[in-house]
């Protein structure tokens, strides 16, 4: 069996090649089609994570099961060109964070349940967080997140064991693992943001590699691929690096040099970085070279893709209010968003301000982009379906290039049609492209 293509990047990066991968974290459409177009344009594999949010065994909030997930990328890849072993599918946050205010017992009953269904599935790549407290829980010991870890990489062996009788040449799944986890999404913290200290890291890896060993975990078990401890490839840490409603933290390597001098000496894991959005290409640069292999980005992805479908909906009001379309035919997209977004707080209170006008400013325009838990509404999917169908064939050059002058610049070189679903997908490649050139895949 080979081995799992980011066990040969750790491999590379412990020889001395600086070399990284971006962990595409997203459940948006188009998102995952501009990965996906990414990967083709450059010949690389491209690596696609759902959270436990988004993707579980009860749907998540996309209404998705994580074999749905699979075979919607699937199908995806295979429509736009990409063959399907050069998608590495992974599980972000697996765990009990879905469940967080139920008690542990419980919580901790479903976080299995989701881990085994990930794996049975065929994600290859599983970031077990057991980090956070559950039911009336105030704090968690290393030793009660490892103890937690280690149920989780038992129950995603066996849902591996399950898939593997169906795909004998599967590739055992690889895991990250990490007791100082990042808020997913961005915290809106940066202000207070401090660097996982050194010793930090190597106590957690000392105990969870005690827990893993007392479980078992340390020894090859029937399906092959090595050990589940030799299949730890990273840990997640906080190098630095975090943004919030308007502003970003930015990498800074001098800042960060205790803890990944720490992490260089340990061969058999790099870093993982997450909340990695909107930094800038130096720092993610200067990150894949200080061993932080892996970049996780989401809201920036959404954000870029957010931009564009304002763009297209400047657009479209424009060509209503010269009488092009008539009034009535707009789809009133933005409108439509916030309205939702109004109506249901629920995924956007206690990030941004209830106080108006900043509240309506920070529902359009943030980094947290909390828009993106919405655009999987009825209406709000209704409203882009129309947009889409009201801009067709009626794009002018010129309107583009007020609109999305980086977009137009593109269909004058001949690198993507003046549609309005490949510039969505071309803004959010424009944005990928800045990870690809970081991690030296272009």
């Amino acid at each position: 069996m080979d081995a799992h293509h980011l066990q040969q990047l750790v491999s590379k990066q412990k020889k001395g090649t600086h070399e990284g991968i971006c962990s595409v974290c997203s459940s948006s459409p188009f998102v995952i089609d501009a990965a996906i177009i990414q990967a083709v344009r450059t010949g690389t594999p491209v690596l696609i994570e759902a959270t436990a949010n988004q993707v579980n065994q009860m749907g998540g909030y996309t209404g998705m099961k994580p074999a749905d997930f699979k075979a919607y990328v699937l199908e995806r890849a295979a429509e736009l060109g990409l063959p399907a072993d050069r998608v590495i599918l992974g599980g972000d946050h697996l765990g009990p964070v879905a469940w967080q205010k139920q008690d542990a017992a419980e919580a901790m009953d479903l976080a299995e349940e989701l881990t085994y269904q990930f794996a049975k599935a065929g994600f290859t790549k599983i970031h077990l967080d057991a980090s956070m407290p559950l039911g009336d829980e105030v704090t968690l010991t290393t030793e009660e997140i490892a103890d937690r870890t280690v149920r989780l990489c038992i129950a995603s062996e066996k849902g591996f064991s399950e898939y593997r009788g169906e795909d004998a040449g599967a590739a055992a799944p690889v895991y990250v693992i990490g007791s100082e986890v990042p808020t997913p999404g961005g915290s809106g913290e940066e202000d207070a943001l401090s660097v996982t200290k050194p010793e930090a890291l190597k106590e957690m890896l000392e105990c969870f590699e005690e827990k893993f060993a007392a479980a078992g975990l340390d020894k090859e078990g029937p399906t092959g691929g090595g050990s589940p401890w030799s299949r730890i490839i990273a840990a997640v840490v906080q190098p630095g690096v975090e943004f919030g409603n308007d502003s970003v933290h930015e990498y800074v390597p001098e800042e960060a040099a205790v803890l990944t001098e720490e992490a260089a000496q340990i061969q058999q894991i790099v870093l993982e970085g997450h909340s990695t959005d909107y930094q800038k290409e130096s720092s993610l640069k200067h990150m894949v070279e200080d061993g932080i292999a892996i970049l996780k980005v989401g809201p920036a992805l959404t954000f870029a893709a957010r931009e564009a479908l304002y763009a297209l909906s400047m657009m479209e009001n424009e060509l209503a209010a010269i009488g092009v379309l008539d009034a009535g035919e707009a789809s009133g997209f933005m409108d439509v968003l916030d309205d939702v977004m109004v109506k249901d707080p629920s995924s956007w209170q206690g990030h941004y301000t209830a106080e108006e006008p900043e509240s309506t400013l920070l529902r359009k325009y943030s980094y947290s982009d909390r828009s993106r838990y919405y655009m999987h509404r009825p209406e709000v999917k209704t409203a882009i379906s129309k947009l889409m169908g009201n801009l067709r064939d009626r794009i002018t050059l010129p309107m583009l290039s007020q609109f999305m002058p980086e977009q137009f610049t593109h269909v004058r070189e001949g690198l993507i049609e003046a549609e309005p679903e490949a510039l969505v997908n071309d803004k959010v490649c424009d944005e990928l492209s800045r990870y690809w050139r970081a991690c030296g895949l272009m």
